[in-house]
């Protein structure tokens, strides 16, 4: 079960892979990370962004597709992930995971939350 804790919202999903996107706060292009989950944990696998720009340059070996740019993830596996929330940004981010999309951390608050787990406390999705 994927579970995320943010700004006072518990949210499952039985899924084992979820999506996060955003906007940069500078440019405005999206960016949009694909993760696996299991039970060893969270692996980011593929990314996309719209385009180069402040803090997104395009990695090597990344190809062209519609909308933009994709590319293959090398990151080590995370027991948990933790996002900023700062507010100050003009969105939050979009979470995405068994068929079902939720912005998160969109106002000011602590860090947003997100592992993998048997069962969430306290979950409402």
């Amino acid at each position: 079960m994927i579970c995320v804790s943010a700004q006072g919202l518990a949210l499952a999903f039985a899924a084992s892979q979820f999506t996060l996107g955003w906007s940069h706060s500078v440019t405005h292009t999206r960016w949009e990370e694909t993760w696996e989950a299991g039970v060893a944990g969270l692996r980011p696998v593929e990314a996309m962004i719209q385009g180069p720009g402040a803090g997104m340059e395009l990695p090597d070996g990344a190809w062209r597709v519609e909308g933009g740019w994709r590319y293959k993830l090398q990151v080590a596996l995370q027991r948990e992930v933790f996002l900023a929330s700062s507010g100050a940004t003009r969105s939050g981010w979009d979470f995405c995971a068994a068929g079902q999309c939720q912005e998160i951390g969109a106002s000011e608050g602590p860090p947003i939350r997100i592992w993998w787990a048997e069962s969430c406390p306290g979950r409402t999705g």
